[in-house]
């Protein structure tokens, strides 16, 4: 825990708006975070019969508005006084507000697959935009919208990722961030401005986005109501979001361009953070930290949330964990295609789902769990040899994330299948501590992001007994992606 003086120490209110929860948490001016202090909060995405998963802004809002009120009485009971506001949020998701603000439809969540019919309709700039034509973007959600939703389209005059209606609620103005805007499907990573070509084939004008001019500029004076609810936090800069994964990346120790991390929360990721956009492979996207970096990578729509489904599903063992690290790879005999929310990297379609081959009289609940990590890990290796190829071997990777990490034996799992030793981030809450990193350097209380190295814990090196055993379930995988999909592709 820090001892800081609490009259002159620098502390970061950092919020992290994820898929399931709402937090707000307390760093000081060495991104360590303040035990004891912050409140969570968590929420449901609404999930419809037909694809869709949306969230109710004004409710989200609240949930932002209820943390912040419980760090407020904390804090000011402490007597710290707060020198910036911070925050991550969940990438790719918007939603719309007419003349007065109020919302014309939800947050639609990027694992909305509802515009999956409409992805053919997107332009191909994936060169320019740095994000494949895929149904967790803007632009297929805007055809959707149009071809679904014309009443509340035609009555829509601006379009805000969620910590933009935040601050239109805080401070009766929106702020977008660099960040949140890059990884819409909209934004020209090289130009740093809305890429023309993608806003031509879309219902959608640039007045009615975020003005580029004013991205990543702080904001100061709440609205009376808040001003007088929260006097610890008026008078400081409150900075627009940026993106979950990108302060992921950052929170876990990755800043250097020969580290990558890997991810695993609901969904999972693996990137690498580098200096400018370059020639992006088919299969990974290009987003941005900021102006001056770009963060290249993978992205998985399933993870933990497979797990999770497994845990509502089927009678998963106790000693599952325990009979995880003594068994062989594919000793279960089983092949698992884990796409129950579509798939991104590296195939972006919407349209698939989980498939389980293999089973027989004999198989048991174990058998499905222990052939459902081994596939996710897989997922990771294809994802891992097309950024190793575009931005070379990696010196490190880093692994987070709780749906991970809370297992040995599943990142163990993880290190064998991509051949890779992992090293294990012990932040705990990573994209708190991004965010907070990012205020820091802002303020200038750090001259850069790589002025306080993140905590590390154990190395899991991969078992080279295991190799061929992860190359042939691969190769199962890939032949039974081929069969029930009708789709070949080539992979490095």
């Amino acid at each position: 825990m820090s001892s800081p003086d609490s009259a002159t120490d620098h502390f970061i209110v950092s919020l992290d708006i994820g898929t399931s929860s709402v937090r707000a948490l307390l760093y000081d001016s060495t991104a360590r975070r303040m035990e004891g202090y912050g409140a969570q909060l968590p929420y449901s995405i609404r999930a419809t019969s037909d694809g869709g998963a949306e969230i109710d802004p004004g409710e989200l809002a609240r949930h932002v508005i209820d943390c912040l009120d419980e760090l407020h009485r904390q804090v000011r009971e402490a007597g710290f006084r707060i020198a910036a506001i911070s925050g991550s949020a969940f990438w790719h998701s918007f939603c719309g507000v007419d003349d007065p603000g109020k919302p014309t439809f939800p947050i639609l969540h990027l694992l909305d697959t509802r515009s999956a019919s409409e992805v053919s309709r997107v332009p191909n700039t994936h060169a320019s935009t740095g994000c494949p034509a895929h149904s967790s973007y803007w632009p297929a959600k805007l055809l959707w919208l149009e071809r679904n939703r014309a009443p509340e389209l035609a009555a829509t005059r601006r379009f805000l990722s969620f910590p933009e209606y935040l601050f239109e609620e805080l401070f009766g103005e929106s702020r977008a961030s660099i960040s949140m805007t890059s990884a819409s499907g909209l934004w020209n990573q090289a130009a740093n401005n809305y890429d023309d070509a993608t806003l031509a084939a879309l219902p959608i004008r640039r007045e009615q986005l975020a003005d580029p001019s004013l991205m990543d500029q702080p904001l100061h004076n709440l609205r009376d109501e808040y001003r007088s609810l929260w006097p610890a936090f008026a008078s400081c800069p409150w900075f627009p979001a940026i993106g979950d994964g990108a302060a992921n990346h950052i929170g876990s120790g990755c800043l250097r361009p020969d580290q990558f991390s890997l991810m695993v929360g609901t969904t999972g990721a693996m990137r690498v953070l580098i200096p400018a956009p370059r020639n992006i492979p088919a299969g990974l996207w290009c987003y941005r930290l900021n102006a001056n970096r770009a963060l290249m990578g993978g992205a998985l729509s399933n993870g933990g949330d497979v797990y999770a489904w497994l845990k509502r599903t089927i009678a998963i063992p106790r000693d599952a964990e325990a009979r995880l690290e003594s068994a062989e790879p594919g000793s279960h005999g089983l092949t698992f295609l884990p796409f129950l929310a579509g798939e991104r990297s590296p195939y972006w379609r919407a349209d698939l789902r989980g498939v389980i081959s293999g089973l027989s009289l004999s198989t048991e609940p174990f058998h499905i769990l222990h052939a459902a990590l081994e596939s996710i890990s897989l997922r990771f290796r294809e994802i891992y040899g097309a950024l190793a190829c575009a931005a070379g071997e990696p010196s490190e990777v880093i692994a987070s994330g709780g749906a991970l990490l809370k297992s040995p034996a599943w990142t163990q799992i993880m290190a064998d299948a991509i051949a890779r030793p992992l090293i294990a981030s012990t932040e705990a809450e990573a994209s708190c501590r991004g965010a907070a990193l990012y205020a820091l350097e802002r303020i200038g209380v750090i001259p850069s992001l790589d002025a306080l190295p993140a905590s590390l814990g154990a190395t899991f090196s991969p078992r080279p007994q295991f190799e061929s055993a992860y190359a042939r379930l691969l190769t199962q995988e890939r032949s039974l992606y081929e069969r029930v999909f009708a789709m070949k592709e080539s992979f490095a």
